[in-house]
């Protein structure tokens, strides 16, 4: 367990998810190339991430294994993508959190921390480059380590990711 993880007035549970034996399983299909070498490094969501790496100059990348390399067929012609990667590092024993940017507590599933009993990730990035035959795809940010493991990518389509009043909704918003 990541004891030296929990915050005071944090709730955890009596047992370690990683640790279960039953449940999916799930393989990694590459890695993520990032400017963050460490925890504390990482940006705490993909937005500070791409205004971070905006300013040092710094570039994102995910490689692809081999194996996995034909799945990026066609994919080009999406300008963004979903990417779902494994917070390696993360406690996942943490059910109520308290967060340093967020007064009080809150439970996990209120929160986008990797700090979950399946510290899976996602964010929704832009595809800069695609190198299909040798399975890397330059990305505009990210906000996990270097070396983070890739679960999956999905093209991201506004028909179906958009929530179906978000346009509008934000159309009034502006005009408040």
């Amino acid at each position: 367990m990541h004891d030296d993880q929990v915050r005071d007035g944090e709730v955890v549970l009596p047992f370690d998810p990683g640790a279960q034996e039953n449940g999916p399983r799930c393989v990694f299909i590459g890695h993520v190339e990032s400017p963050w070498k460490n925890r504390r490094e990482c940006p705490r969501n993909v937005a500070i991430a791409r205004a971070r790496m905006q300013e040092m100059g710094a570039g994102a990348a995910l490689h692809i294994d081999a194996p996995y390399r034909p799945g990026l067929e066609a994919l080009a012609p999406y300008e963004y993508i979903v990417v779902l990667y494994w917070m390696h590092q993360a406690a996942r024993h943490i059910i109520v959190q308290r967060p340093r940017h967020m007064p009080g507590r809150r439970g996990v599933f209120s929160l986008r921390s990797p700090v979950r009993p399946n510290p899976i990730a996602l964010s929704t990035v832009r595809v800069l480059e695609l190198d299909e035959q040798n399975g890397v795809i330059r990305i505009d940010a990210i906000d996990c380590m270097d070396g983070t493991p890739l679960i999956d990518i999905r093209p991201w389509n506004a028909d179906i990711d958009m929530p179906p009043d978000w346009c509008e909704r934000m159309q009034s918003n502006d005009h408040k």
